[in-house]
């Protein structure tokens, strides 16, 4: 069975948004091919439950998976990070093989 973590961070961050937005679920995480490495990360709201997402749930919020971006993302930790003025959230993917040079995208 597939498994994902959610920091406190992350989660923390979730909460907020999906506060300010008045509605959701949780984040909704799934994968596209992009960039020069292969995939890329894409976020969303998740305002419902689509009948083949896989559900994470940590701290209280809930982070639903693609079926396609499962395997890619097993194992893998959500995280939320504040690096000087930049903000976003960080997949510690232990599947990913290479990561292009600006980050944007990765391969398994």
């Amino acid at each position: 069975m597939a498994h994902l973590t959610i920091t406190d961070a992350a989660a923390a961050q979730i909460r907020q948004v999906l506060d300010e937005r008045g509605q959701g679920l949780g984040l909704r995480v799934s994968v596209k091919p992009s960039g020069c490495s292969g995939y890329s990360y894409v976020l969303d709201f998740a305002d419902d439950a689509a009948n083949d997402d896989t559900c994470f749930e940590e701290h209280g919020v809930k982070v639903f998976v693609a079926p396609d971006a499962l395997e890619m993302l097993d194992g893998s930790e959500v995280d939320y990070v504040n690096e000087g003025l930049n903000r976003y959230f960080r997949f510690n993917n232990p599947n990913v093989k290479d990561e292009c040079g600006c980050g944007e995208s990765f391969s398994v």
